[in-house]
């Protein structure tokens, strides 16, 4: 699977130092890891599957504001001193996650300066993800939105060569969530997809890396 993360640092590596006091836990899809308000006491690691984050505004929107994969972490706000979850975490797919508390992460950052520049770093490049994802929401179309979304899912990037086509575990309601759009839009779209050959879904959902090409061969439509 693809790394997004940043190229100098290395999440695991940050959980191996804190050994024994770290958790994993496995999650259902839609399951909810920890809601907006939530005291934050914990970063977390995802060993295996795939989590959103979203944020709720007081006139009840919602809004995902970033899709977690295998190898990235989530939930480091902790370590600052807003005690309280910005965010929601929601497992889109059954999935294995790690726990370490906030006090074993914060010895080690305190200790180890060199560890502490990179992990800044790494919080500097998470940033500007999330920063893109919402010039992306903006700017993109709703198809394409949803191609992108289901390529980092399944990990299909420019420099990944996957043997075959990648399973996911997602439901079209999930989905129509993370793009902002309507469930039917995406119904729309995935049929589209499948007809141009670029996924196959018929109670499973495989994405092919021909679905690259949906960027430089389709037009906008929203």
């Amino acid at each position: 699977m693809a790394n997004n993360n940043h190229p100098a640092f290395n999440p695991l590596d940050l959980f191996k130092r804190v050994g024994t006091q770290t958790a994993a836990q496995d999650y259902q899809n839609r399951q909810i890891i920890f809601a907006q308000g939530d005291k934050a006491d914990a970063m977390f690691y995802i060993q295996d599957g795939s989590v959103k984050l979203t944020v709720m505004s007081k006139d009840g929107k919602k809004a995902v504001i970033a899709i977690m994969r295998q190898g990235d972490f989530f939930g480091e706000g902790c370590l600052v001193q807003q005690s309280l979850r910005m965010s929601t975490a929601t497992a889109i797919q059954s999935s294995t996650i790690a726990r370490v508390k906030k006090a074993p992460l914060a010895r080690i950052i305190q200790r180890e300066p060199a560890f502490a520049k990179l992990f800044i770093a790494y919080l500097l490049f998470r940033i500007g993800r999330v920063e893109g994802k919402l010039v992306d929401q903006i700017s993109s179309s709703s198809e394409r939105r949803l191609a992108k979304i289901l390529l980092l899912l399944a990990g299909i990037g420019p420099q990944s060569t996957p043997a075959e086509p990648v399973i996911l575990k997602v439901s079209q309601e999930t989905l129509a969530e993370m793009v902002g759009t309507t469930r039917s839009r995406v119904s729309y779209f995935m049929n589209r997809f499948r007809k141009m050959g670029l996924i196959d879904y018929n109670g499973t959902l495989q994405v092919h890396r021909a679905l690259l090409t949906l960027f430089s061969t389709s037009k906008d439509e929203h």
